[in-house]
C-alpha cells in the first residue's frame, strides 16, 4: 500500500464521518427552540392569570363597597359573583363600615395567582390614594378645570378609592355649575 492508498481512505473516512451530522445539529437546534417558546408561553399565561386576578379583586372590592349598605354578607355575595363573572373566585372578603378588603384567585394548577384589593369613598382612612402632588382633578389645585376660576364648568371626581389609587369612573363630567 502505498502513500496514495492511504490518503484516499484517509479522506474517504473523513467525509463519511459528518454525514448526517448536520441533521443531529438542526434537531438539537428545534429542541431548544422549542424549550424556549414553551417557557415564553408560560410566561405569558402566568402575566395573563395575574391580571385576571387583579381586575376580579379589583372590580369584587368596588362592588362590596358599592353594596355596603346592605350589610357585610350582602356585600361580600355581590362582590363573589362579580369575581365568578370575570373568571375568579373570591377567597377572603370583609367589609368594615363603607371599606371593602377582598383578596380573588385565578388561575389553576401551578400558575395560582392571588390579589389583595381595598375600596372604599375617596379620602377613607386607610385608602391609600394616589401618590405624589395634586393631580389635575384635584379641586384644591389652581391649574385643576374644577377651580372656580374655571369658565369651562367643574369636574367631581366620582370614583371608588381602589389599590391603586382611583379605580372606575373617574370624572363626573363637566356640568357648567
Amino acid at each position: 500500500m502505498g502513500p496514495s492508498v492511504v490518503s484516499r481512505r484517509c479522506a474517504r473516512w473523513r467525509a463519511s464521518s459528518d454525514k448526517g451530522s448536520a441533521t443531529v445539529w438542526t434537531v438539537g437546534a428545534i429542541a431548544v427552540l422549542c424549550a424556549v417558546f414553551g417557557v415564553v408561553l408560560a410566561m405569558g399565561q402566568a402575566v395573563v392569570v395575574r391580571h385576571r386576578a387583579a381586575g376580579a379583586a379589583d372590580l369584587a372590592a368596588l362592588a362590596a363597597a358599592d353594596q355596603w349598605s346592605d350589610g357585610g354578607t350582602a356585600a361580600c355575595a355581590r362582590a363573589d359573583r362579580v369575581a365568578r363573572a370575570q373568571r375568579a373566585r373570591l377567597v377572603r372578603c370583609a367589609v368594615e363600615g363603607q371599606i371593602s378588603d377582598v383578596t380573588a384567585a385565578s388561575g389553576s394548577g401551578p400558575l395560582i395567582a392571588e390579589v389583595r384589593s381595598r375600596a372604599g369613598p375617596p379620602g377613607s382612612p386607610g385608602l391609600a390614594g394616589p401618590a405624589g402632588p395634586p393631580g389635575p382633578l384635584d379641586p384644591a389645585s389652581p391649574a385643576s378645570p374644577a377651580s372656580p376660576a374655571s369658565p369651562a364648568g367643574s369636574v367631581r371626581p366620582t370614583g371608588l378609592v381602589g389599590s391603586t389609587g382611583l379605580v372606575g369612573p373617574t370624572t363626573g363630567g363637566i356640568d357648567g355649575t
